[in-house]
């Protein structure tokens, strides 16, 4: 298990839409193990595996906020069953887009269909923070980022932030 590179906007593999897992094998346990260390050394609550580069259909979350009880959740291939009417509007924040928070108005409630960590099928209903975090990562699947929900202007505002952060990262 080991800590991986978080990719940040703007990066094209970001936008990449994943692939569907074959089945869940040593080679994807692994790989959600090191996303797993990586979102909790980040620290964040979730991480899809485009986050790191690997175009896979893979989402691992935790939402507890004692650390000294986690409790990892592994979504393999997630599809979105049912979607909930009501709204709810949470301030998202993300890996990929570092320092920058907005809030973001989703299905409050949503179920889920997946294959967990051993590869069973399993199907969640979720709500609350718990359902905006997986829509949040399951749109990293899709190459959609939180600020695609914003205005143009907000949006493009936080990709030249981000860039010129880049850049001088790579200059110093």
């Amino acid at each position: 298990m080991s800590v991986k590179k978080i990719l940040t906007e703007p990066n094209k593999l970001l936008r990449q839409v994943s692939n569907n897992v074959e089945k869940v094998g040593n080679e994807e346990r692994a790989l959600m193990d090191d996303m797993l260390d990586t979102m909790y050394d980040a620290p964040g609550i979730g991480l899809a595996a485009i986050q790191i580069g690997v175009p896979k259909r893979i989402i691992v979350m935790d939402i507890s906020r004692d650390e000294d009880k986690k409790k990892p959740m592994y979504f393999v291939n997630p599809i979105i069953k049912k979607k909930d009417e009501m709204k709810a509007k949470y301030e998202e924040g993300c890996l990929s887009v570092p320092d920058q928070f907005a809030e973001i108005e989703r299905p409050n409630a949503c179920e889920v269909e997946y294959l967990d960590y051993n590869g069973k099928k399993q199907l969640l209903k979720a709500d609350g923070l718990l359902a905006t975090c997986i829509q949040h990562e399951m749109d990293h699947l899709e190459g959609i980022l939180f600020i695609d929900y914003l205005s143009k202007l907000k949006k493009s505002m936080i990709i030249k932030k981000l860039s010129k952060i880049k850049i001088n990262r790579e200059i110093f």
